[in-house]
């Protein structure tokens, strides 16, 4: 199995484990929390596009 690199996100901060990190593969994007490293998410760049976008538009606000 090749070698992954995670990149934890912008708004993770050092102080505790709750860091968000993706990976982009050959086949897509991998999503972890950095707490949880076992526990991947796979999907597409397209669906994670499509996810940011709605995030963004607001379209889940609903959910909260």
């Amino acid at each position: 199995m090749p070698h992954t690199t995670w990149r934890k996100s912008s708004f993770s901060t050092d102080v505790g484990a709750n860091c968000v990190e993706l990976a982009t593969v050959a086949d897509g994007i991998r999503i972890r929390e950095s707490d949880e490293p076992d526990t991947v998410i796979r999907t597409t760049t397209a669906a994670l596009g499509v996810f940011i976008r709605a995030v963004k538009g607001g379209r889940l606000d609903h959910t909260l």
